[in-house]
């Protein structure tokens, strides 16, 4: 699961500079090609991050089957002083896709005991901004901006404000670029690296591959949090773009894809039925058993984490390895 992430490249979006400038519009446009696009149905998982989906997913991080969460965070305050030693200072931090900011509490009270520190959440939900803010406002000597918008678009926001002689160390956590189909979390990176100046840094989480059952249970919990929090998309389709989709008539599916080494979320459609969003003004038939894909998860080895690296710009300068559940916070210099 992802902890945010941007929509899957194999689904084409409108780029008219009024699709792109209003979210509502963004969003019935995706939801378009997605669902009516031939073969695969699919919709970019960040649509699953609506208030409701955010909560969802915090409740989700608390598991005892999601082991991800706190893997990430007992790496990030195990090794919190040591990631700041390999910082050069002065130092900006931007993080992609924040969340609540609960496990970015550690880098940035490392980075507080040398320096004041300006730190620029990226988040497209307006509900993990405020999180976030609330979460981290009591850390003394940081001042927090919040950045409503995509990764790159926020990224480039925040470092076209860099002062000149400031390093800037970007944190991009969880999971979430396992998130990308294949290829493009390295075209990702390469995008990262290209706002990024000589000498920054980027700290990348990456969770490694395991047990297919272990990271099914990750996907498919026994009380049903992940099957609400994928299903909610659905009710999100039906509250913003006046659908009538049947929550009850579509079931959470996880499988394992061997070829792609990757968990997949899906929808599926436990009959034949015709779905209208009326918003739109389009129809879509599933036949019984046909499903949305929604999310993937794509899980590393170490090898393919340094291949990755090098293939984007960047240097390993450092990794750390929880050794509970496998899972990779990557320190990573561009070059």
């Amino acid at each position: 699961m992802r902890e945010r992430a941007e929509p899957k490249e194999s689904i084409e979006v409108a780029t008219s500079a009024k699709v792109l400038s209003d979210p509502a519009m963004q969003f019935v446009s995706d939801v378009r090609a997605g669902l009516c696009r031939p073969g695969q149905k699919e919709l970019p998982s960040k649509y699953l991050y609506d208030a409701l989906g955010f909560a969802l997913f915090e409740a989700i991080s608390l598991l005892p089957e999601y082991g991800l969460t706190r893997a990430d965070e007992r790496l990030l305050r195990r090794h919190a002083e040591e990631i700041v030693r390999h910082v050069p200072g002065p130092t900006l931090v931007a993080e992609l896709g924040s969340g609540s900011g609960r496990k970015t509490r550690w880098i940035l009270t490392a980075l507080c005991q040398r320096e004041p520190v300006s730190y620029y959440p990226v988040e497209i939900s307006r509900a993990a901004l405020a999180s976030c803010e609330s979460e981290l406002s009591d850390i003394e000597s940081v001042s927090i901006v919040g950045v409503e918008r995509e990764y790159l678009d926020g990224l480039r926001e925040v470092a076209a404000q860099r002062p000149d002689g400031m390093r800037l160390l970007v944190m991009f956590l969880g999971s979430t670029i396992g998130n990308f189909d294949a290829g493009a979390d390295a075209r990702f990176l390469r995008e990262v690296r290209s706002v990024l100046a000589l000498g920054d840094s980027l700290l990348l989480g990456t969770d490694l591959l395991k047990p297919v059952e272990r990271m099914l249970e990750a996907y498919d919990d026994r009380l049903g949090v992940t099957a609400a929090f994928n299903r909610n998309l659905l009710g999100r389709m039906n509250r913003e773009l006046d659908s009538d989709f049947d929550l009850r008539q579509f079931e959470h599916v996880a499988r394992f894809n061997q070829a792609a080494c990757s968990i997949e979320m899906h929808l599926r459609s436990k009959t034949r039925q015709v779905v209208s969003v009326r918003r739109g003004g389009f129809a879509v038939t599933f036949a019984a058993g046909e499903t949305i894909w929604t999310e993937s998860s794509h899980k590393y080895t170490r090898h393919e984490i340094a291949n990755l690296a090098v293939s984007s710009g960047f240097r390993t300068e450092a990794q750390w390895l929880d050794d509970e559940w496998p899972f990779a916070e990557n320190l990573l210099r561009a070059v």
